[in-house]
């Protein structure tokens, strides 16, 4: 007899999009050959504060969901893995500090001894740290609830941030 693991289930990219796109006002897009996206980026969702839907108005996301590396850019995290995927959540500056252990504008002199590949651990973001990003590999028990948490509040913050664009003269 095979046991089931105790706590919640790891947190899945569907799960997460459903989450996300459950808050006010949030829209998931998933970049694709069809939206224009390239090619690289094709199979990640970015979620932005849009509350009327306007591709336009869709400048910042606050939280993307990453499932490839970007060769040459961005292959820290290893998501080249089996099964493996990135969940990048905008924490802002107190709550980088807050979760990370040091200001964003530090992180260079942090970044040595971190394995941005382990998984369902809340780590600095491997490129965006310094603008306050996090990232978590294949969010889990250890991660789970947090990760719910923390995209309430960046989706919040991206609320209150929000100006949409004018229409010109």
């Amino acid at each position: 007899m095979v046991e089931k693991p105790k706590g919640p289930a790891p947190v899945t990219e569907n799960e997460i999009i459903e989450f996300v796109t459950g808050l006010p006002g949030a829209v998931a897009v998933t970049a694709s050959e069809h939206n224009g996206a390239p090619e690289v980026a094709w199979g990640d969702t970015f979620f932005f504060y849009d509350p009327h839907d306007d591709a336009a108005d869709r400048r910042h996301p606050f939280a993307s969901i990453v499932i490839n590396d970007y060769d040459g850019f961005d292959t820290f995290s290893r998501l080249n893995r089996p099964g493996i995927f990135r969940l990048n959540i905008g924490v802002g500056r107190v709550g980088f500090e807050e979760l990370i252990g040091h200001p964003p504008a530090a992180h260079s002199d942090h970044r040595a001894g971190i394995d941005y590949a382990v998984t369902d651990r809340i780590l600095p973001h491997p490129i965006y740290a310094t603008q306050a990003w996090i990232s978590i590999l294949n969010p889990g028990d250890a991660t789970g609830e947090r990760v719910r948490s923390l995209l309430r509040e960046a989706h919040s913050r991206s609320m209150k941030r929000h100006r949409p664009r004018t229409a010109k003269a």
